[in-house]
């Protein structure tokens, strides 16, 4: 296959600008743009609405943001030179440090050359008389492909509520996730932060080092385990250069891409002397070791998911000073671990400092945004000279459904997704030929650690795209059959476990009128990546495709 449409099947293909389009610089967009043109040889074009590399990383410069896996891990796998030359500077590297990598390996592998920035993709519509996708921009590009692929992320359409009177603010506005590059100075200044979630637990620390008055208005309180961040010690950091094979093999297999396995007991199983002890340990280390490394039975069964809350919740009561402060911060109506659980650096003795308060907005909502800041339903007016909104993101179809992307018959995609994402393996989906969506909905995705996952979907999309072009298939879509079935076999995983039983992004229930279905998959990194394995060995099952020789594919 080749730019100009001829090939294998010289003659019946009709020509395409590229092979490929693809939509985000990211870690997926990149490591897609190097399979596809360096690797197959194929022709791609990505665009990408940023004025650089990087994807979330380009846009959340919030501070204190920064990634909440480990730096080994945090990163490619591909290319073990790539691996063993970057140095990080600590455990959780910062967004800018992220982002510089991102740059690094872009330039390192020559992909500056087919991206192009401050261009959003508005729509791609499939032209079934031709087999090719047409899409459009608001640059005002018009570009033919044989592939569209979306690295587009899970967390990148911002969302903010429709607070009353939300722009009559007279003071300064932000949200965590479309932070200025030139960074606020709120030294001096009366700041509101609104939201409790990831964002909201890495600003707060440091916004409060700058603000004269800083208070933060809580919906829901989250479990948040210590990070224990800082620079990692050297002997560890050669043992793991000297470890390459071994820890990927591992990650690769692993629950949830990181070097952490369950306890072979549960939590009910264990003596609470053992329970306590194994639960400090982890504390004492940080990371998500508490969540992804001690016992399954939390995720299954309330009554063992009680014990560790006991646990956190005296943890909580240790940190923050005032009684009444450290109740309103212990999170209650939800199991743990069933909600975003994110690191902490001090957020909890953040309101041990004077000049920090905690409003509870769950009890007595946010009834408007005033010219002078924010009034609660009961009354209580507070005046602000800037206002943070932490509030999160239209989580893993909000990005997708803000393009029009339309496929067999117009089909718009938002229109099937209506009741909830339809894909086959969160990559395809049934109507909509040769597109492919990079942790879309109903992958592991966002309950892994993103770069693992981003790798084993663009290995997976390049070898399909590359057996194609070898076996002359022109398309390739999911069954309706195979779809139904993914689908269904997606939420039956997740209604076996507590994670419905929580009110989360995860449910798109932060978001008004958005479906309640659980968005990602719970199959788990390893035995998802060797159910892919198996589907492309035995033909690719569950998928039609188009074009010679197609039914040999293998």
């Amino acid at each position: 296959m080749t730019a100009s449409g001829e090939g294998h099947t010289a003659g019946t293909r009709h020509s395409t600008d590229v092979d490929a389009v693809i939509i985000g610089a990211g870690f997926s967009g990149l490591y897609m743009l190097h399979k596809v043109r360096n690797q197959l040889g194929l022709t791609a074009r990505v665009f990408e609405a940023g004025g650089g590399v990087g994807g979330t990383w380009y846009w959340n410069r919030y501070p204190g943001a920064r990634s909440d896996s480990d730096s080994y891990l945090y990163c490619y796998s591909f290319d073990e030179d790539l691996w063993q030359d970057w140095e990080w500077s600590e455990r959780y590297p910062e967004q800018h440090e992220i982002r510089a990598y991102l740059e690094h390996v872009a330039e390192r592998f020559d992909l500056y050359s087919d991206i192009q920035f401050d261009t959003r993709v508005t729509a791609a519509t499939f032209d079934e008389a031709t087999n090719t996708w047409n899409v459009t921009t608001d640059a005002g590009d018009s570009i033919t492909a044989r592939y569209l692929i979306t690295g587009v992320g899970a967390l990148s359409a911002s969302n903010t509520p429709k607070f009353v009177g939300i722009h009559s603010f007279r003071g300064e506005t932000y949200h965590t996730g479309r932070w200025p590059h030139e960074g606020v100075d709120f030294t001096g200044k009366r700041v509101a932060v609104i939201g409790s979630g990831a964002s909201a637990v890495q600003a707060v620390p440091l916004i409060a080092e700058e603000a004269r008055d800083l208070t933060v208005f809580q919906r829901t309180a989250n479990y948040i385990v210590p990070a224990n961040n800082g620079p990692v010690d050297p002997e560890v950091r050669r043992a793991r250069k000297q470890d390459y094979a071994g820890i990927w093999q591992r990650v690769r297999q692993s629950n949830f891409g990181f070097e952490l396995d369950f306890l072979e007991k549960g939590a009910l199983e264990v003596p609470d002397e053992e329970l306590e002890r194994e639960l400090m340990a982890r504390w004492k280390e940080g990371g998500f070791g508490i969540w992804l490394g001690s016992y399954s039975d939390i995720f299954f069964v309330d009554e063992a998911n009680a014990k560790v809350r006991e646990f956190l919740h005296d943890r909580i009561r240790e940190k923050v000073e005032d009684p009444e402060t450290a109740e309103l911060l212990i999170p209650k109506g939800h199991p743990f671990g069933c909600k975003r659980n994110p690191l902490d650096s001090g957020y909890f003795e953040a309101f041990n400092l004077p000049h920090v308060h905690l409003v509870d907005v769950k009890s007595n909502s946010i009834a408007e945004i005033t010219p002078a800041g924010v009034k609660l339903e009961d009354g209580a007016s507070y005046e602000f000279d800037a206002i943070v909104y932490a509030t999160g993101f239209d989580a893993m179809t909000g990005p997708l459904n803000k393009i029009d992307i339309r496929g067999r018959g117009g089909q718009l995609l938002r229109d099937k997704w209506t009741e909830g994402p339809r894909t086959y393996l969160g990559l395809t989906s049934a109507g909509f030929p040769n597109l492919f969506t990079i942790t879309g909905p109903q992958s592991p995705s966002v309950l892994s650690n993103m770069p693992v996952s981003i790798e084993q979907h663009v290995e997976f999309i390049a070898k399909i795209v590359g057996d194609m072009r070898d076996r002359g298939a022109e398309t390739i879509e999911p069954t309706r059959e195979a779809e139904d079935a993914w689908v269904a076999h997606n939420q039956e995983l997740a209604e076996a476990t507590l994670f419905p039983t929580a009110d989360t992004w995860y449910m798109g229930a932060n978001i008004p009128g958005k479906p309640r279905v659980f968005l990602p998959n719970l199959d788990f990194v390893g035995p998802y990546r060797a159910r892919c394995d198996e589907i492309a060995a035995n033909g690719y099952e569950g998928f039609t495709l188009t074009g010679s020789n197609q039914g040999a594919m293998a």
